[in-house]
């Protein structure tokens, strides 16, 4: 599956961004899609899960109740809701997929389709 990912960008803390990513692919109706960042100088960090069917989600502590993933199917595209944004959540996030029934897996390496990733800068 290709991944493509948009609508980073530069906004206040407090404020709002809605991520998109697009997918290619036959497969992407049975892929587990995942978002994950990476911070200058950090670690990918796991940020949220969702199941093939939008039926469950996992997000990490650090976003949950401020961030919500989603996915359509009939067009192929993952979104990431991101609310009250701090400058902590400064990072370029990627948008990946993986083969399997779980969505706790947020170890990154176990995630394809890696790809140039959209920043998002969250000033104070």
């Amino acid at each position: 599956v290709q991944l493509v990912e948009s609508g980073g960008g530069l906004v206040q803390a407090g404020g709002s961004l809605r991520l998109s990513c697009a997918a290619s692919g036959r497969i992407f109706g049975n892929y587990i899609m995942a978002w994950f960042r990476q911070a200058p100088g950090k670690e990918r960090e796991f940020v949220a899960t969702v199941s093939w069917n939008a039926g469950t989600t996992y997000y990490a502590d650090s976003v949950k109740g401020r961030f919500t993933i989603s996915r359509d199917n009939t067009k192929n595209t993952i979104n990431l809701q991101m609310n009250s944004l701090k400058p902590e959540d400064t990072a370029v996030y990627y948008c990946v997929g993986k083969s399997g029934n779980s969505v706790y897996v947020v170890n990154p390496r176990q995630y394809d389709g890696w790809g140039q990733g959209t920043q998002v800068t969250v000033s104070s």
